[in-house]
């Protein structure tokens, strides 16, 4: 059979358009499987090789060498130290020692066995050579033809290639049918039981920066930058667009002639409407461009919890939120600020509130009168340590604050400061053990909890997340994960709580 072997391996390359390598590999899988089924052989790790030269084949039998303390399977696995001990081998962890058996002759192996062997494996070659085709060429926008819809996607035929875009990947609403030309973006190369699987994807931030580039030559070469993407597939996205060549208006030239560059891409996302911002790298600017088209009257920035205060005119309120909160959720996810859209009147009296609140609290706690405190406020000052760690210079710039009074104010907060410390110190040793881990990675909800008498998860999953929101100030989704926590720890969910 060694002549027969060589003409088999010349045809079936010839046929099927792949490497001689490829068929003998799959010959040699198809006699090893013939070996293993031979009784006594069931169990075994078996080679088979192949000369090229001559077609002479030769079956091995193989064991892995593993270390002593991972030996496990003795009928496919051999330790370093049995190695060296029974055959006087020095051998490495993952080699294979190798010994000769009887090989099967090819003609008692089914015809039609290894005939269906031998092209699966041809065809797995075939598939995987497509493959690593399309990964050197480096295409991440991808056109095909729809070849099926199925249950959990729609498959693209890309040349010879097989790529499928899931469900959650297709635009909403989006229907294809046999014979559609569709454009995608290659997302990933998905490995799955050994077979590599080509994902697409409709719905990806990156789909819509590639139809750009497509579109618009300067981004392609570089005189225009995409700086960041929000999509809400389907319906309408924001772009921030950056130039980097002062000739260039990077609006104007995303946008095209009569809107046709912006149009294009419109068109291939299923309508979605794209609004071209331009982007700043001043956050303010940028946050006002993002909420566009709704005018900004005032922004306030709060550096440490990343979150901004919006101020709009009563007439720009509906245009600033959008149609089910989508102009700010978008400027949101644009922007990676949290943006608060408020009406000149109800930021006035927001503002109004927390300015008595914090009056109040420095007439408290520094024992000063309300004119000073007002100053203070009225200045920016907003915290006990604002007020113990300014500079002594910058104090004395005050109007109506000297030298004694600056050093007073100073002297008061620090005292302040070292007061509540101890007094949170106390609440914290005081509390349920449980109830502080609970709530550790927010020490100043923790405190706000326990100066509102709130000590034990019992008592925190009593809460509503409208009350913990109103005793702490956090937002809505931290409040409702907290309150499931703790009743999940109080055993609300407990399969036993409602009886038989």
């Amino acid at each position: 059979m060694s002549r027969e072997f060589l003409l088999l391996a010349e045809a079936l390359a010839g046929e099927k358009n792949v490497s001689e390598e490829i068929v003998f590999n799959a010959l040699e899988f198809a006699l090893a499987g013939a070996v293993r089924k031979q009784p006594g052989n069931e169990h075994f790790d078996i080679r088979v090789a192949i000369d090229r030269d001559t077609g002479d084949y030769q079956a091995y039998r193989r064991w892995r060498i593993v270390k002593d303390e991972d030996y496990t399977y003795p009928d496919v696995e051999k330790t370093i130290e049995e190695m060296d001990e029974d055959y006087g081998l020095t051998m490495e962890e993952g080699e294979y020692y190798e010994e000769e058996i009887e090989a099967v002759e090819f003609g008692r192996i089914s015809a039609h066995t290894a005939k269906q062997v031998i092209l699966q494996r041809i065809r797995d070659a075939e598939r995987e050579q497509i493959l690593n085709d399309f990964i050197q060429r480096q295409e991440s926008l991808v056109t095909g033809v729809v070849k099926r819809v199925e249950k959990n996607g729609v498959i693209l035929e890309i040349g010879k290639l097989d790529a499928i875009i899931p469900n959650e990947h297709l635009i909403p609403r989006e229907k294809f049918r046999t014979g559609d030309r569709v454009r995608a973006y290659c997302r990933e190369i998905r490995q799955n039981n050994n077979r590599s699987t080509v994902i697409l994807s409709r719905t990806d931030d990156e789909f819509l920066v590639k139809l750009f580039e497509k579109q618009v030559p300067e981004i392609e070469d570089g005189s225009l930058e995409i700086k960041a993407v929000a999509r809400d597939p389907g319906l309408r996205a924001k772009i921030a667009v950056k130039s980097n060549d002062s000739r260039i208006d990077p609006q104007g030239t995303c946008i095209g002639v009569k809107g046709s560059r912006v149009k294009a891409v419109t068109e291939e996302l299923a309508g979605e409407n794209i609004d071209v911002v331009l982007w700043s790298p001043e956050p303010a600017q940028f946050i006002i461009n993002a909420l566009s088209p709704a005018a900004v009257t005032r922004i306030l920035i709060d550096e440490d919890t990343h979150a901004v205060d919006v101020v709009v005119a009563e007439d720009q309120l509906a245009m600033a939120i959008g149609r089910g909160g989508q102009n700010v959720r978008l400027a949101t996810e644009l922007t990676g600020w949290h943006l608060n859209i408020l009406t000149i009147e109800a930021a006035e009296e927001r503002y109004n509130a927390e300015d008595k609140a914090l009056t109040k609290m420095f007439i408290e706690k520094l024992n000063i009168d309300e004119i000073i405190a007002g100053i203070l406020v009225q200045e920016g000052f907003d915290s006990l340590e604002g007020v113990a760690y300014v500079p002594m210079e910058e104090m004395l710039e005050i109007d109506g604050i000297d030298e004694e009074m600056a050093s007073t104010l100073r002297t008061r907060a620090r005292d302040a400061m070292l007061a509540q410390s101890v007094a949170d110190e106390e609440l914290l040793k005081n509390a349920d053990e449980k109830f502080v881990e609970l709530c550790a990675n927010d020490r100043q909800m923790l405190l706000d909890l326990l100066n509102a008498d709130v000590s034990q998860i019992d008592d925190l999953a009593e809460l509503s997340v409208d009350e913990l929101i109103e005793i702490t100030g956090v937002d809505n989704d931290t409040a409702a994960q907290v309150i499931m926590k703790a009743r999940t720890q109080s055993g609300w969910f407990d399969s036993d709580q409602g009886g038989a």
